[in-house]
C-alpha cells in the first residue's frame, strides 16, 4: 500500500512538472531575439507590395490549423506535401525584403558603434552650398537628386556612376544638373565633404501606397532611402518644389531653414513635423 502511494506521489510530481514546465531567464531572451527578427522581417514587408503576399500566407497558416483541429484529411496532406517547396517558394518571394531587413539590423545603432562607422557630417559651409544650389535649380525647375551619404556606404551606386571627387560648390552642382548637359541625368553622391560620383543609379520604390504624381527622382529618392541611411535631396522638374528623403519617408515642399536644421544637426520627427507645419502655414499665408 505504501508503495502504491509512492508511486502516486512520484506520478503527481511528473504530471506537475509537466503541465508546469520551468522557465529561465534565457526563455525570455529567447521570445525576444524571435519576435525583434519577426518585427524587422514585418517592418520591412509592409511598405512594399509584398505585404499582400504575407497576408496571403498568413490565411493558408490559418486554414492549416483550422484543418488539424476539424482533422480534415485531405486538406493536410496537401499541406504536408507542399510545406517544403512552400518554404523555399517563399524565400525566393520575400528575398528584396529580408535582405531590407538585413540592412537594417547591420546599420543599428549598436552594432555601427562596435563596426567604427562614422557619420559622413556635412560642414557647415558645404550645407550651405548644397541648399544654395537647390535654390537656384528650384527657381528654374531644373530637376535633381543628390545622395548624402551616412553610415551606410554608397560604394555600389558609386560604381554605377562617373567618378568626380570634386570640391562641393554651388556653381559645380548647378552646372551638373543643366539640361542636356552630359551629368545631368541619374544621381549626385556626396561622401566625406567630396561629391564623389554624378549619373549614378538609384533603386526604385517598390512602395505601391505613394503618390501617382511623384517621378522618377523621387522614386528613386524613395528607394534609396529605403535600403540605406542615406539623406536625398530632390528638385522636382515638374513643380520646382524641393523634397527630402530619409528613412523610407519624403518630406516634401521644404525650405532652406529646414533642411539647415536637419543636414547640420539631427531632427526627431516631432521636430521635422513642426517645422512642416511652419512650412505649410506660411504657404498658406
Amino acid at each position: 500500500m505504501e508503495q502504491f502511494f509512492e508511486s502516486l506521489l512520484d506520478w503527481k510530481s511528473d504530471l506537475a512538472a509537466w503541465a508546469i514546465p520551468s522557465f529561465h531567464v534565457t526563455d525570455v531572451i529567447d521570445i525576444l531575439v524571435v519576435a525583434f527578427i519577426i518585427y524587422e522581417i514585418l517592418k520591412g514587408v509592409r511598405r512594399t507590395g509584398a505585404w499582400i503576399l504575407l497576408r496571403g500566407i498568413l490565411l493558408l497558416m490559418a486554414i492549416a490549423a483550422i484543418s488539424a483541429l476539424l482533422q480534415l484529411k485531405m486538406t493536410l496532406w496537401i499541406f504536408q506535401a507542399t510545406i517544403s517547396v512552400g518554404i523555399l517558394a517563399v524565400i525566393i518571394i520575400f528575398q528584396p525584403e529580408l535582405r531590407r531587413a538585413l540592412e537594417q539590423l547591420g546599420r543599428g545603432s549598436f552594432l555601427s558603434s562596435i563596426m567604427g562607422q562614422d557619420d559622413n557630417k556635412l560642414e557647415k559651409q558645404n550645407v550651405e552650398s548644397i541648399i544654395d544650389a537647390l535654390e537656384k535649380m528650384a527657381a528654374v525647375k531644373t530637376g535633381a537628386l543628390i545622395c548624402l551619404q551616412q553610415k551606410v556606404p554608397l560604394t555600389t551606386y558609386e560604381e554605377t556612376g562617373i567618378p568626380l571627387d570634386a570640391e562641393i560648390s554651388s556653381q559645380l552642382i548647378v552646372n551638373i544638373f543643366e539640361k542636356n548637359t552630359p551629368l545631368h541625368d541619374g544621381a549626385v553622391i556626396v561622401r566625406d565633404n567630396r561629391i564623389m560620383a554624378a549619373t549614378c543609379y538609384l533603386p526604385l520604390t517598390e512602395n505601391q501606397s505613394i503618390s501617382k504624381e511623384l517621378g522618377t527622382r523621387h522614386r528613386a529618392a524613395l528607394g534609396l532611402s529605403e535600403v540605406t541611411d542615406s539623406k536625398i535631396l530632390v528638385v522636382s522638374e515638374e513643380t520646382g518644389s524641393i523634397s527630402m528623403a530619409e528613412g523610407g519617408r519624403l518630406y516634401r515642399d521644404v525650405d532652406g531653414p529646414f533642411l539647415r536644421k536637419t543636414l547640420i544637426t539631427p531632427v526627431d520627427e516631432k521636430t521635422k513635423r513642426k517645422t512642416l507645419r511652419d512650412i505649410f502655414k506660411k504657404k498658406e499665408r
